[in-house]
């Protein structure tokens, strides 16, 4: 690698910053020599997070984080300073918040009774254990394309474990039985202690304040050009002797077309699809929009590389079948302390210890988490906000007689109330943002390894892919960790930086954590 050696970043999600900061930090390339190129006005890619008191708090969703994995993540954030805490990094920050407020539900799961329901047992038979025992010793090949659906029995999805599990990853049924393997091996520990979430950690704030814009900081120090409203349309590239070259960038910016040269020995990083695109947000009165990515274009730059280039990937695969992989979110912001109280007596946590709380009887499976307050570092201390999401928003309503995509922020919250039997008066003065978001679960789609590009795909010169949908062997995706570790693969590769990468933790392999599981299975 050249001191004159430029390189391109499509997309400004956490995939993009951090194989910015790994090529500065590892690679040793100057940051003036990076450019992120994002169409949306801001950084951060599908961890978001934006509003005020006055119009209300919008969160689309929250990754889950462990300091028992992640381990190229808080290898990233072990570097970069904390934008609060003078002297501490992002990952000292975070461990010292969690070890404050550790989590510990009380409240996993709650039926239509409003009781909280036994999870001491994770409510299998001995079928339902020889079938978990069959699948996680199950060859990924010979999986190949088969849904969860098909490797257990009708029982299985009735059961404590699956409530809490498929809520707290968003599995459903249909989706991939490999995606559902790999979670079963790389979250070991979680399986022991689901029930409690006390593996799950927090960050100080929501995700964007705390792990974006840190990051983001630490880039325009280094001098990295963060360039927003700028959309890559197109790619020129050659092809010589099975050997694919990017050699410029076509992008819109401020309604222009414009040229960037991809010069020899530059290179390019691609986040390739999206599971936010074409995502929409409704009001108190309208339901938010049903769009896709006609609407967006959002994979449409894959979809161009991948014809007729099988080692590209299938994105078809993915964003065909919006039925499959959306569901909705909802952000409420709270000017009164009532619902909180409220909660609190009902569930025994304090905000920020409880994690989700799943209504295991509703008809659009939905679960709410009330997390430690401020959640911005703007919010005013006598306002207060909660997120939660529904797995089947096609479904009718148990308490609202219609699908919880058509319905608007108030008929979300009359939902809501009617399972936690509150009254109305309790949130009469709230403001919920409901999201639609059509593509959110499209990485767990049934699919084959081939479907999924490498981070460098063979015969690539200089073009790498970052995103939930390329392949890493045994990580998990809807996770910050796969698209962190997809970035330093790519980075490592490209510029041939001599260093280790993390090593996946193999937690199924420990005598104890195996122990501990097969204990929990049979509860």
């Amino acid at each position: 690698m050249s001191s004159e050696t430029k390189a391109y970043l499509i997309g400004g999600g956490i995939g993009s910053l951090a194989a910015a900061a790994f090529m500065i930090r590892d690679g040793s390339l100057p940051g003036g020599n990076i450019s992120i190129l994002e169409a949306a006005p801001i950084l951060g890619g599908s961890l978001d997070g934006a509003g005020a008191p006055s119009v209300g708090y919008s969160l689309r969703g929250g990754r889950m984080l462990t300091t028992d994995n992640f381990e190229c993540t808080w290898d990233l954030y072990k570097s970069i300073p904390s934008l609060i805490n003078p002297g501490k990094t992002v990952f000292d920050e975070t461990v010292e918040f969690n070890e404050k407020y550790k989590a510990h539900s009380l409240a996993r799961l709650v039926d239509s009774r409003r009781a909280k329901v036994p999870v001491d047992s994770m409510g299998f038979s001995m079928q339902d254990r020889i079938d978990l025992l069959k699948l996680s010793k199950a060859d990924e090949n010979a999986l190949g394309t088969s849904c969860i659906t098909d490797w257990f029995l009708p029982k299985f999805f009735e059961t404590e474990f699956w409530y809490m599990w498929s809520t707290t990853f968003a599995f459903q049924p249909w989706h991939s039985a490999v995606e559902f393997r790999r979670y079963l091996h790389r979250f070991m520990l979680e399986f022991s202690r689901i029930e409690t979430l006390a593996g799950i950690k927090r960050t100080i704030y929501n995700q964007y304040d705390s792990l974006v814009l840190p990051l983001q900081a630490w880039l325009e120090a280094q001098g990295v050009r963060l360039i927003t409203n700028c959309r890559v349309t197109d790619l020129s590239h050659k092809t010589e002797e099975d050997r694919f070259t990017v050699t410029g960038l076509h992008v819109m910016r401020q309604g222009r077309s414009e040229m960037i040269s991809v010069d020899k020995g530059d290179l390019v990083f691609m986040q390739n699809g999206s599971m936010t695109d074409a995502s929409s947000l409704g009001s108190m009165t309208s339901a938010p929009r049903k769009l896709s990515d006609a609407d967006s274009g959002g994979w449409r730059l894959w979809e161009r590389l991948a014809e007729g280039r099988p080692q590209f990937g299938n994105p078809a695969v993915f964003n065909g079948c919006i039925a499959q992989s959306c569901w909705e979110s909802f952000t409420v912001t709270l000017k009164n302390p009532a619902f909180f109280d409220k909660m609190i007596a009902f569930s025994g946590n304090q905000p920020g210890t409880g994690g989700l709380m799943t209504f295991k009887d509703s008809n659009w499976l939905m679960s709410i988490v009330l997390a430690h307050q401020p959640h911005f570092p703007d919010q005013p201390a006598d306002i207060q906000l909660f997120w939660g999401y529904s797995l089947f928003p096609d479904r009718v309503g148990n308490f609202v007689p219609k699908p919880m995509d058509e319905c608007n922020g108030t008929e979300i919250l009359q939902e809501l109330c009617g399972h936690l039997r509150f009254d109305l008066k309790t949130v009469e003065s709230a403001n919920c943002i409901p999201c639609r978001m059509p593509y959110i679960t499209s990485m767990f789609m049934p699919r084959l390894q081939s479907d999924r590009p490498l981070p460098v795909p063979h015969g690539s010169v200089n073009l790498a892919f970052i995103s939930q949908f390329v392949e890493i062997p045994d990580d998990v995706v809807f996770t910050v960790e796969y698209s962190v570790r997809a970035a330093q693969m790519a980075v490592y590769q490209l510029l041939g930086i001599d260093r280790k990468l993390p090593p996946i933790t193999a937690h199924d392999k420990s005598f104890q954590a195996q122990f501990e599981a097969l204990i929990k299975a049979f509860k």
